[in-house]
């Protein structure tokens, strides 16, 4: 990126001023060499999401920023209903929900070693993973609703899992608003056999040990002591969440130009949140909101399965699940007094800070649990929100974000060699497709460590643990 176009306001600030139709700043997140990578496309399109209508305080970029479709991802954006803000599909993604899930497993790693060529094979045939990949579990009709209603929840209802799961995810599992109505047959028929599914691209089911912390006290609150095992799950609202992204994006191109609006790129299409279209993008959007909440709660109790198969005393309590793609009505303080706005957070994870209203009792003393994946070999890191001034509307990063197109990325490595080279560092990976594993070859991301140190340095989130992985399955 440019970085003559911008502003530097500290060390790891800076800001697009704004300049022809913007509204608000754009604030990128970043130290120098984080900013200077950057492709120049995601200074464009900040600039562009800050011209919508309704738009309030800033449009906030994170670290781990890359272009995506009308929003950088890794792009957040409030907008206030009450005057005139839009709602915006683009500012959701298409994979609408995706996001990590943590499970701990009170084990070390020589416990794990022993078994970990055996524990990978078992995790890779139990747990569906792949372009096209269908669990045992098929809904229609009635039961495809009532998950699109009750997320999590009802899949505990079901048997998946524990009630005191819903404690330590976002919305305790369930998005209130969600209106199955609003979403197509279409969407709903691609999700027919999807429940339980990985799923492709960046989606996996990770054994990582806990390598580093770099607050212990935090790291106890949270139950992670150096050398633990833990188990993270990334995905989303698989086929349904994707088909309501293109429906909606299709859609609202006639619907802002019927209300006025002036889109400068048409991949930011968006509606009035008070207009008939806006209101059932929200209902359709929530559902797929409790689609991927459930999804990660049936594959959570898939992965306890397999583990206690080999470890039947050890039953995987659940640390936290948080989304990175969704918009959410939150109450937030703007130049001095709250105000009810509808962020939009896409590839950027809800970091609230300590005794915030929607923590569980446990966690309120240290703030919400920011879980941010790495790439394969790389790691990851677990953080938690400090709600420093309700910075970037108390958001945080969500991953490495990628350096590389997938497509750079195959023409760079194959995926035997990249298996081969992380199984002599002791990371097994498991996955049907190698040139999946090409395309998510460690090298086409970002470096994970320096994303979570500009984050910290930001005031964004506070860092407690590293990760490293053991054994990987994925699409």
């Amino acid at each position: 990126m440019d970085t003559s176009r911008l502003t530097r306001i500290d060390e790891t600030s800076w800001q697009i001023d704004p300049s022809g139709a913007m509204r608000v700043p754009g604030i990128i997140y970043g130290d120098e060499t984080l900013i200077r990578a950057m492709d120049d496309k995601v200074a464009e399109q900040t600039a562009n999401v800050a011209s919508l209508p309704g738009i309030v305080k800033g449009v906030y970029v994170m670290p781990d920023a890359h272009w995506g479709y009308g929003f950088p991802i890794g792009g957040v954006a409030a907008f206030d209903p009450d005057e005139g803000g839009v709602v915006s599909a683009g500012g959701v993604g298409f994979d609408v929900s995706c996001g990590v899930r943590t499970l701990l497993t009170g084990l070390t790693v020589p416990e794990v070693r022993r078994v970990q060529e055996r524990l990978a094979d078992a995790l890779m045939s139990s747990i569906p993973a792949g372009v096209g990949s269908h669990s045992g579990i098929t809904l229609q009709g009635r039961e495809m609703d009532a998950m699109l209603r009750g997320g999590a929840a009802w899949a505990v209802e079901q048997g998946w899992g524990r009630t005191e799961d819903l404690q330590r995810i976002e919305e305790r599992g369930r998005m209130e608003g969600a209106d199955p109505d609003c979403v197509s047959e279409r969407a709903k028929k691609r999700q027919r056999r999807e429940m339980g599914t990985l799923g492709s691209g960046n989606h996996y089911l990770e054994v990582q040990a806990v390598e580093t912390l770099y607050d212990p006290d935090t790291a106890a609150v949270l139950g992670l002591a150096e050398g633990d095992v833990v188990v993270t799950i990334h995905c989303g609202s698989r086929g349904l969440g994707h088909q309501i992204g293109t429906e909606f994006l299709r859609d609202m191109l006639p619907a802002a130009a019927e209300a006025g609006i002036h889109l400068p790129d048409r991949e930011l299409a968006c509606a009035p949140i008070h207009s008939p279209i806006g209101e059932r993008y929200l209902g359709a959007m929530r559902s797929a909101i409790n689609c991927a909440l459930a999804n990660r709660q049936i594959l959570g109790e898939f992965a306890r399965e397999v583990f206690a198969r080999f470890f039947p005393d050890h039953p995987l309590d659940l640390l936290y699940d948080v989304s990175h793609n969704t918009c959410k009505v939150e109450t937030h303080t703007v130049d001095g007094r709250p105000r009810r706005l509808f962020v939009h957070r896409k590839g950027a994870t809800r970091a609230f800070g300590p005794a915030h209203a929607d923590l569980p009792e446990a966690l309120c003393g240290v703030g919400q649990p920011v879980l941010i994946g790495g790439s394969m070999g790389t790691g990851s890191h677990i953080l938690v929100g400090t709600g420093a001034g309700d910075k970037a509307f108390s958001s945080a990063c969500h991953g490495a974000g990628r350096a590389m197109s997938r497509r750079a990325a195959l023409k760079q490595w194959r995926g035997r060699q990249v298996v081969d080279e992380l199984a002599e560092r002791g990371i097994l990976i498991r996955s049907p497709s190698l040139r999946g594993v090409a395309e998510e070859a460690p090298g086409a991301y970002k470096d994970v460590d320096q994303v979570v140190i500009a984050a910290e340095r930001a005031g964004l989130a506070r860092r407690v643990a590293h990760l490293r992985p053991l054994i990987c399955v994925k699409g």
